[in-house]
């Protein structure tokens, strides 16, 4: 997809909706906002975080945005396009708990070798504490990245391997109201913006 393109073909347009939640019409809407803020077709990591420190100006989201472009960049080419853009999407704003907690494990699961070890896990919830920075007043057992992800392996590492597997995070995540009351959040991207502003 090059920036000539005003438009979904109609064989990307089916491709899409297979592999997506979005019908036809919000393929093209997404599209045409997709290509109104990235004219070259694609997303740069640099574009990406800018976005995010636009929704958490008070901290220091650069960190965890990077994490979250590599899980969108699904071919590892350094770029967003926008088939990778509306694939993620769909997953976190419309897919089912299952398929956002496989989302999010592959977040979790850095050097992708199937598991979450305590320092991923750590590399990933010292970058979310950075990106909230002092918005939220956490219990006394969870104010430091160190004891929040001791607390999350202490429930959820159900052999003491010290790493989890997907089902291990999964079924811990479900068991976790606040993990579960993220993800089920269904939130309006209409509202969320590509745009540098």
């Amino acid at each position: 997809m090059g920036n000539e393109q005003a438009k979904l073909s109609p064989e990307e347009l089916r491709e899409l909706e297979e592999s997506t939640y979005f019908d036809k019409r919000e393929l093209q809407k997404w599209f045409r906002e997709f290509m109104k803020d990235c004219p070259s077709g694609s997303l740069s990591k640099d574009d990406f975080i800018r976005i995010y420190q636009q929704f958490f100006p008070q901290g220091n989201p650069s960190q965890f945005a990077t994490h979250v472009f590599k899980v969108f960049d699904s071919n590892s080419d350094g770029c967003i396009s926008f088939k990778e853009f509306i694939v993620a999407l769909s997953v976190t704003s419309k897919g089912s708990l299952d398929e956002k907690l496989d989302w999010a494990f592959s977040l979790y699961d850095l050097d992708g070798d199937g598991y979450i070890s305590s320092a991923e896990m750590l590399s990933i919830v010292t970058s979310i504490y950075e990106m909230v920075g002092n918005m939220l007043i956490l219990p006394k057992d969870e104010d430091t990245p160190q004891k929040r992800v001791r607390k999350i392996f202490m429930q959820m590492d159900q052999d003491n391997d010290g790493r989890l597997t997907r089902q291990e995070f999964k079924e811990g995540s479900k068991m976790d109201p606040f993990i579960v009351q993220a993800l089920s959040i269904d939130y309006d991207h209409s509202k969320i913006e590509t745009k540098k502003s």
